[in-house]
């Protein structure tokens, strides 16, 4: 990673600027949230739509997190690949499904939702929308329009994301690697 081009708040002077602007004062001690808060609006729209996404949304917790993984791969994005990392295992996705969206078409393990969902995202990154045949896959798998409103959501929030933190080189927070667990990143 290169240096970051806004330095980070401190962790108090974050914390302070998190609670004015009704954000977890606890995310402060975060990389992401200590540069964010420089501009605390934004910072709140970016927390409230990651909690929106993580929280309420239906979609399962695994292919969320298979959705950010390939994002963070694709687009180079080491922070989001080494927090998410972390997250996935903490939500128990297994670490060969974290590898596998590396390269997931050459893996035959995925299911028929694994594979429209990486698919979609890959459509997304390359083209900027799903194609109508992936979106009609996607279908099957996501029946109400809420289902796919909040799949389409989760892959454009964490690729603005991933476009955002790669842009502003946000640091590594302490005690994270970059490209676990091998340190390979993408070429």
């Amino acid at each position: 990673m290169t240096a970051p081009r806004i330095v980070p708040l401190s962790a108090e002077d974050a914390a302070k600027t998190a609670e004015q602007v009704q954000i977890d004062p606890a995310k402060a001690a975060f990389s992401i949230y200590r540069v964010l808060l420089h501009q605390p609006g934004f910072a709140k729209q970016v927390n409230d739509m990651a909690e929106t996404l993580m929280t309420t949304c239906r979609l399962e917790p695994r292919l969320r997190e298979l959705i950010i993984m390939r994002i963070g791969w694709v687009k180079k994005g080491v922070y989001e690949w080494a927090q998410h990392w972390w997250i996935a295992n903490q939500l128990g996705v297994p670490e060969r499904d974290l590898l596998a969206v590396r390269d997931w078409q050459a893996h035959d393990h995925w299911s028929p939702v694994d594979r429209a969902v990486l698919r979609a995202t890959d459509e997304t990154l390359e083209h900027g929308t799903i194609s109508q045949p992936t979106w009609e896959d996607c279908a099957v798998h996501f029946p109400t329009d809420r289902d796919r409103i909040e799949l389409v959501a989760t892959i454009g929030n964490w690729k603005m994301m991933s476009e955002v933190l790669t842009s502003l080189a946000v640091p590594l927070d302490d005690g994270f690697s970059p490209w676990p667990p091998d340190g390979m990143g993408p070429a």
